[in-house]
C-alpha cells in the first residue's frame, strides 16, 4: 500500500463541489399557499408559470413567493396563511374570506407554478404588479423581481421602474395573457431572456 503525504496540496484530490440545499420542502410550503384569493371569488385571476434554468430546464425544486396589494391598490394587512390555533398550536391556513395578498408556491415536479389571486390594483406612479421572490437551487440568495399583468399599456409605458428597464428586456417583467382570466410568466434564472431581477438596498 502507497502512502500519500496529504501535507502538501499538489497531492490532495479536488473534492467534489456541493451546492447548500436546497431545502424548501421542508418548513416553508404550506398547505393552500396558491389560493391567495379567497376561494370562490369571482374576480380570481391565475398566474403560473415555469421556472428555468440558463438550460431553459425546468427546477422541479424552486420556491415562488408572491405578494402585492388588493385590487383597490391597498396592501392587505390581514393575518396571512400561517394562521395557528391558539388552544393547540395546529396549522389554520388562512381564513378563506379576506385577501392576504401573499403566496408561496413550490414548483412542482416540471418545474411548473401557479397561484389563484386578485389583480392587483395601482400604487402611485407604479403600474399594477405583483412583487416575486424566487428561491431555487444553486442561488445562495433568493431572487426579486415584479409581474406586471398587460392591459393597460399607458401606464406600463409609464412606470418608473420599467422605463429604466432596457427595452429589449422589458417583456421579461410582463405576463403573456393566455384569456379567461389566466396569465402566463416564467422566471429564467439566467441565460438567453433572462427574467430582470431587482436589487433592493
Amino acid at each position: 500500500m502507497t502512502k500519500i503525504d496529504t501535507s502538501r496540496p499538489e497531492n490532495v484530490l479536488p473534492t467534489p463541489s456541493h451546492t447548500v440545499g436546497p431545502f424548501y420542502g421542508y418548513a416553508l410550503p404550506f398547505r393552500g399557499g396558491e389560493d391567495i384569493a379567497p376561494l370562490g371569488h369571482p374576480d380570481t385571476i391565475t398566474v403560473h408559470g415555469y421556472v428555468l434554468d440558463g438550460e431553459g430546464r425546468p427546477l422541479p425544486d424552486a420556491l415562488v413567493e408572491l405578494w402585492g396589494p388588493d385590487p383597490d391598490g391597498k396592501l392587505p394587512t390581514t393575518d396571512g396563511s400561517m394562521r395557528r390555533d391558539p388552544a393547540s398550536g395546529g396549522f389554520l391556513g388562512r381564513n378563506g374570506v379576506e385577501f392576504t395578498g401573499f403566496g408561496r408556491i413550490q414548483t412542482d415536479a416540471d418545474g411548473h407554478w401557479y397561484a389563484r389571486t386578485l389583480r392587483p390594483g395601482a400604487r402611485g406612479r407604479n403600474a399594477p404588479y405583483v412583487s416575486v421572490c424566487v428561491f431555487a437551487r444553486g442561488l445562495l440568495v433568493h431572487l426579486f423581481t415584479r409581474i406586471y399583468l398587460p392591459g393597460d399599456e399607458a401606464a406600463l409605458a409609464a412606470d418608473p421602474l420599467l422605463s429604466r428597464v432596457d427595452e429589449g428586456r422589458r417583456d421579461t417583467l410582463i405576463a403573456a395573457e393566455e384569456g379567461n382570466g389566466t396569465y402566463r410568466f416564467d422566471i429564467r434564472l439566467q441565460g438567453e431572456g433572462e427574467t430582470v431581477f431587482l436589487e433592493f438596498q
